[in-house]
């Protein structure tokens, strides 16, 4: 049986994975990482966090939909200390982000190493349209 599913493709690996695949009223993200509209990673955890989000709303609004629409999170982190040990000043810049305190799943996942060597963090989200 051949599940209807509408996909946004987009980014030097385009022709390998879709960054965004909704089938009925569920939509998944690919993990999004901290680097900015040029490429350009940040130094901190917190500014490659505020990143991923500027990503991840790119490609929820290929689907008509907002950060409001997110229901899971899962975050890959290279440093599950640094992430800790600034865990107030990210979760305050998050709620900043959201607009309001994230009404979301959420697990934290620490990993050696993500496909950039300078990101620290990438957020795969799963959103309900």
């Amino acid at each position: 049986m051949k599940i209807d599913k509408k996909l946004f493709r987009a980014g030097p690996y385009s022709d390998f994975f879709s960054q965004g695949v909704q089938v009925g009223n569920i939509l998944t993200l690919a993990g999004q990482l901290g680097d900015d509209a040029e490429g350009k990673i940040p130094e901190s955890i917190r500014e490659q966090m505020e990143n991923c989000y500027k990503n991840i709303q790119n490609v929820l609004n290929e689907f008509g939909a907002s950060l409001e629409n997110i229901i899971d999170e899962t975050w890959f982190v290279t440093d599950v200390n640094e992430c800790m040990a600034n865990v107030d000043e990210i979760f305050s810049a998050r709620e900043k982000i959201y607009g309001c305190k994230p009404e979301v799943s959420q697990t934290l996942v620490g990993t050696t190493s993500l496909v950039l060597p300078d990101c620290k963090i990438e957020i795969k989200c799963i959103a309900s349209l």
